[in-house]
C-alpha cells in the first residue's frame, strides 16, 4: 500500500494539477482508516469539528513513519525524510502538492500550529536510521523528546490549549507511551535490528548482549523489565493532571491514552515480563471496561487514577 502511495505522491511523482483541499481530506480520512492502533487514532468520541484535523496530523505522522522505515535502506530513508522537510516547508511558505499537505494546511492555519513539533518528529525517524541502540535513560528520554512528545503538543494546539504546564504534562504522558510501547514490541524491535533497552540498564542487571541476542527469559530479565515498566507507569502518572486541564470535549480522549498505556504496562506484569514468547496485547473487552470507567470517573467530576 506505501510503494503505491510513494508512486502517486512520491517525489518522482507527476501530480498532473493541484489537488483539492476536499481531496486532500479525503486521503487523509483512508489513510488513518488502513492502521490499527492500541486505540483508534481519531476516537468516535472527538467532537465532529477536530475530528478531520486529527486525521490530518495523523497522516503526516503516518507518511514519515513509512518513509523512514519501509524502503529498508539507510540512504533512501534518509532522502525521503528530507524530501517530506522540504514538502512540509513548503506548505509553511504557502506551497502545496502532496494530498496531506493539502489537508493540513488548513489545519495548520485554523490552529495557528508553528512548524517546530511537525520537524522534531523528523529528527527522531532520522535518529532511528543511524542509531540502533541506546546507551542510558537520559538518551533515550532524549529520543522521546523527539518521537513522542511533539504529538502531544500537536494535541494541546488542536485543542486551543497550548501552555507551557500542560506541555510538560503533557511530555510526561507521551514519554510514558513511547516507552510503553518499546517495552511491549521488544521483539519486535529487535528483529528490526534496534534495541531501546539501555545498555547500563541491562548491566546493571546482568542481562549482557549474548542473553538478548538468545532473546534469553530469565530472572535478570525480568527484574530489567520490571524496572523499566515502572519507570513508563511513573511517567505517565506524573501526567494524570492533565486530564483536568484539557477543554471537556478532549478529557475522555487524554485519559483513555494515558490508561491505554497503562494497560499495556498491566499486560507485561501479567505475562511475568516475558515478551520474548508473545506481545503483550489489549483485548477490546479491556478498551470496553476502560472507556466506560474513564467515562464514570469523569461524569463524577473525579479524574480516572487506577483503571486496575
Amino acid at each position: 500500500m506505501f510503494s503505491r502511495d510513494l508512486a502517486l505522491y512520491g517525489p518522482e511523482a507527476k501530480i498532473p494539477k493541484p489537488l483539492l483541499p476536499r481531496q486532500g481530506r479525503s486521503y487523509c480520512r483512508r489513510l488513518a482508516g488502513r492502521h490499527y492502533e492500541n486505540f483508534t487514532v481519531v476516537s468516535w468520541l472527538l467532537p465532529w469539528r477536530l475530528r478531520q484535523h486529527f486525521y490530518n496530523v495523523y497522516a503526516y505522522c503516518r507518511w514519515a513513519d513509512d518513509l523512514a522505515d519501509e524502503p529498508g535502506d539507510t540512504q533512501q530513508s534518509l532522502l525521503l525524510l528530507d524530501w517530506w522537510e522540504k514538502e512540509l516547508r513548503d506548505c509553511y511558505a504557502g506551497t502545496t502538492r502532496h494530498p496531506v499537505f493539502v489537508a493540513l494546511a488548513d489545519t495548520i492555519r485554523h490552529f495557528s500550529i508553528p512548524i517546530d513539533p511537525f520537524i522534531d518528529l523528523l529528527v527522531a525517524f532520522r535518529q532511528d536510521q543511524r542509531i540502533r541502540r541506546y546507551e542510558d535513560q537520559g538518551q533515550l528520554t532524549q529520543y522521546c523528546r523527539y518521537s513522542a512528545n511533539p504529538v502531544g503538543r500537536l494535541i494541546l494546539y488542536l485543542g486551543r490549549c497550548h501552555t507551557p504546564e500542560r506541555a510538560q504534562l503533557a511530555d510526561s504522558i507521551c514519554t510514558g507511551l513511547q516507552l510503553a510501547n518499546f517495552w511491549q514490541d521488544v521483539a519486535r524491535d529487535l528483529d528490526m535490528g534496534r534495541v531501546y533497552l539501555p545498555a547500563t540498564d541491562r548491566a546493571r542487571f546482568g542481562y549482557d548482549d549474548a542473553m538478548l541476542a538468545r532473546r534469553e527469559v530469565n530472572d535478570a530479565f525480568r527484574r530489567l523489565m520490571a524496572a523499566e515498566v515502572d519507570l513508563a507507569e511513573g511517567h505517565l502518572r506524573r501526567g494524570l493532571p492533565l486530564i483536568r486541564w484539557m477543554p471537556p470535549e478532549l478529557q475522555l480522549d487524554v485519559a483513555l491514552f494515558i490508561h491505554g498505556g497503562l494497560a499495556i504496562l498491566r499486560a507485561i506484569r501479567q505475562q511475568n515480563h516475558d515478551v520474548w514468547t508473545s506481545r503483550p496485547t489489549i483485548s477490546k473487552k479491556t478498551k470496553l471496561r476502560l472507556l466506560l470507567n474513564c467515562w464514570w470517573e469523569l461524569k463524577r467530576g473525579r479524574v480516572p487514577e487506577d483503571m486496575t
